[in-house]
């Protein structure tokens, strides 16, 4: 286990290397000048030059690559364009937030759909399963930002029983308003997820319904219900550690979409906020930190892969 940890920890190199040159030039392809929003009308095209040079971005693009580059194997991801504030502390600074919103979707969506999954599973093509697959088709189907924006519309504004925005209450300090404006942005970010899941848990489970293990658990006077949470979970379990890993990207991303739409003061809104204002030292960094964020996650998934089934431990 540790030689494979130190492996796939010695691939990140190069991913992470590739990944930055793509958005480096995928933010210089872009149209627009970052320059452009300290202009004023009466301003004189030399000094439009000087605070260009004062900015990095009259060399080559190549050359702002590298020093970009040397910058970050030294620790340093840069400064705002636009609040000259440094990358890595704003970062770290919107990261709780950010952390603590993925985390509690994610652990919601997997809580929910191991149950629901299994129960699908063991009753299919009845009532129960229809509405399940009902909502999961639902949940697939529906953009998350049109999710929000329904539910802030009747929870927030019809029936005013949550906030609408924002992490925190002015003038107010307590662990219970944090939690009251986090509930929306959870449970959008969690539905995607939860209905991708129970789908591949509603598969696995009837898979695993045919085995003979389950029959000669059958012969042995087992019920249902400790068939489903007592052997098959165990075997249902290794496709969602799977699952888990190859969602890293998608909770990502949705997790800049939630926090844009709920205005959540974490790492999506601060992208966002960046790009608006063509912040390109801010996009780089939060696209590194996204990136090493996914392979970290995907790392995690293949060590608890391999605790869940020790066999895998012997084949690597």
């Amino acid at each position: 286990m540790r030689q494979l940890i130190a492996k796939r920890l010695l691939q990140t190199i190069p991913m992470l290397f590739f990944v930055s040159i793509v958005c480096f030039g995928m933010i210089k392809l872009a149209p627009g000048d970052p320059v452009l929003s300290f202009v004023t009308p009466n301003m004189h095209p030399e000094d439009i030059e000087r605070m260009r040079a004062s900015l990095g971005l009259d060399k080559p693009a190549y050359v702002q690559y590298f020093l970009w580059i040397k910058e970050c194997l030294s620790g340093n991801l840069g400064y705002s364009l636009i609040n000259h504030q440094p990358v890595l502390d704003q970062i770290l600074e919107r990261l709780p937030a950010t952390a603590g919103l993925m985390g509690i979707s994610i652990a919601l969506a997997v809580l929910l759909a191991i149950p629901l999954g299994l129960i699908a599973g063991a009753n299919r093509n009845r009532f129960v399963d229809k509405l399940i697959n009902l909502v999961s088709y639902i949940g697939i189907s529906i953009p998350l930002f049109w999710l929000a924006i329904l539910l802030m519309y009747f929870f927030a504004i019809k029936l005013h029983w949550l906030p609408s925005m924002g992490m925190r209450t002015i003038g107010t300090d307590s662990a219970w308003d944090v939690v009251k404006h986090g509930i929306l942005p959870c449970i959008v970010l969690a539905f995607g997820f939860l209905a991708v899941y129970v789908r591949y848990i509603r598969s696995s489970t009837i898979g695993q319904l045919k085995e003979d293990y389950v029959q000669i658990q059958y012969a042995f006077g087992s019920n249902k219900s400790t068939i489903l949470f007592r052997h098959v979970l165990k075997h249902v379990l290794l496709p969602v550690i799977t699952l888990l890993g190859m969602s890293m990207g998608d909770l990502v991303a949705g997790a800049i979409v939630t926090e844009t739409v709920f205005s959540w003061p974490g790492i999506g809104t601060l992208g966002m906020t960046a790009v608006k204002g063509m912040d390109y030292p801010v996009i780089m960094g939060i696209t590194l930190f996204s990136s090493v964020m996914l392979i970290l996650g995907n790392l995690a998934a293949d060590i608890l892969y391999g605790i869940a089934d020790p066999r895998i431990q012997i084949k690597r």
